[in-house]
């Protein structure tokens, strides 16, 4: 046998290798040992038929928030964050990357906690606040946006820290965003900014125009105080000229972040996001985003190209971070593969504040492999019929199957 797996008779969508099209994909150790038009089953000792599916590298969802921090005080509180393999695998995640729920003072703690544990592979933006997201007042306070730390704590840990990160700032002034910038200088790493509140002393036009670097990121790019079509619904020219110097723009559904408003006359003039992302968090999970494959289904709804959706799922979001060795089925790549099912119907989907936009397809994610191995499988398609297995299925070696006396 020269593969361990193989998923025969799908559709592959691989952005990074340019393929879109039947393929069959083969797994060695964990690794990606073939992608071709056929491949004989007897090759592998397990097949998995994908037949009427799309098989596609394991999503990298850039925006979450996996670090439970103690309070609950404000809007925010450290409790909305989530545990990561709850939610990863049966969205077809294999990446996530959590965006500044802990600071430099508690990134260690975040890390020995989470980023140590669990499955799903997991990065990190250090938050310029040294106690991070645990509240929305700590976020404002100034005398603990230390560059110099942040910067430090970040390169200790550079394996796991893919960047820094700003949020939820009120004050009317520049403070987090040029401490996070001056960070972001020392440490050689980008920066993400969620602006959060909106000043007239600090306009969306200044900080993606003049304030970030070509690199950084702006996340929430569809939330509705962002500027980013006027009255007419046509794309702003600060916008584009923003992405044109190098400026990166991330989803971050989230909760409160995500307005068809601004998000369907962008995405129908070609203006996409970067990055196709959640902003997973306890209250987003469960009304508006919902998941991955939701958010990525609005976009599809949207007039999207689906080969564009699953590109800005994968690949893309990898880049953005600076880790293009995810995103991909390259043969050699870690064998993480996302296996969705497109269906057909009448779909209601919801942003972040209430409104419905309607379409015919949505995605949903039918099996997830991670380093190889089967980590999600919503119909069985991994397993054997019951009625094939050996009577004593179930039973482990060291155990005996032993029925009562019969009189």
């Amino acid at each position: 046998m020269n593969f361990d797996l193989l998923l025969v008779g799908g559709h592959v969508i691989d952005p990074a290798n340019g393929i879109d099209g039947p393929r069959d994909v083969a797994i060695r150790n964990g690794q990606i040992a073939a992608v071709d038009t056929t491949i004989e089953p007897t090759s592998a000792r397990r097949t998995i038929d994908a037949t009427g599916l799309y098989v596609t590298p394991g999503l990298v969802d850039i925006h979450v928030h996996l670090y439970a921090t103690a309070g609950n005080e404000g809007a925010w509180g450290g409790d909305n964050s989530v545990l990561p393999d709850g939610f990863s695998f049966r969205a077809g995640t294999t990446t996530m990357v959590d965006t500044g729920s802990a600071g430099w003072r508690n990134l260690a703690d975040f890390r020995e906690r989470v980023l140590d544990r669990f499955t799903t592979r997991k990065y990190a933006l250090v938050n310029i606040v040294g106690l991070g997201m645990t509240t929305m007042t700590t976020e404002q306070n100034i005398y603990d946006m230390d560059a110099a730390a942040c910067a430090a704590v970040a390169r200790e840990h550079e394996d796991v820290v893919v960047g820094l990160k700003t949020a939820h700032y009120w004050l009317p002034d520049w403070t987090s965003v040029d401490r996070l910038i001056e960070a972001g200088e020392i440490a050689d790493m980008p920066v993400m900014v969620d602006f959060g509140f909106f000043k007239r002393e600090r306009p969306y036009y200044q900080l993606v125009g003049e304030k970030m670097r070509p690199g950084d990121i702006s996340t929430h790019v569809f939330r509705g105080p962002v500027p980013s079509v006027d009255a007419d619904g046509k794309v702003m020219p600060f916008m584009l000229a923003a992405r044109e110097r190098g400026i990166l723009f991330d989803t971050g559904h989230g909760a409160g972040s995500f307005c068809f408003r601004n998000a369907v006359p962008c995405v129908e003039q070609g203006f996409y996001p970067d990055s196709i992302s959640t902003d997973l968090h306890r209250l987003s999970m469960n009304i508006g985003m919902l998941d991955m494959p939701t958010t990525m289904s609005k976009f599809l709804v949207m007039g999207m190209p689906l080969n564009d959706v699953i590109r800005l799922s994968t690949v893309e979001p990898a880049r953005v971070i600076g880790r293009t060795e995810h995103g991909t089925l390259s043969v050699g790549a870690t064998a993480d593969v996302a296996v969705l099912g497109l269906e057909q119907g009448d779909f209601g989907y919801m942003d972040s504040f209430g409104g419905v936009l309607r379409g015919n397809r949505r995605l949903e994610c039918e099996l997830t492999l991670f380093g190889g191995d089967v980590v999600w499988d919503r119909n069985g398609r991994s397993g054997i019929d019951w009625h094939e297995l050996p009577p004593t299925y179930g039973v482990r070696p060291d155990e005996e199957l032993i029925f009562p006396d019969s009189e």
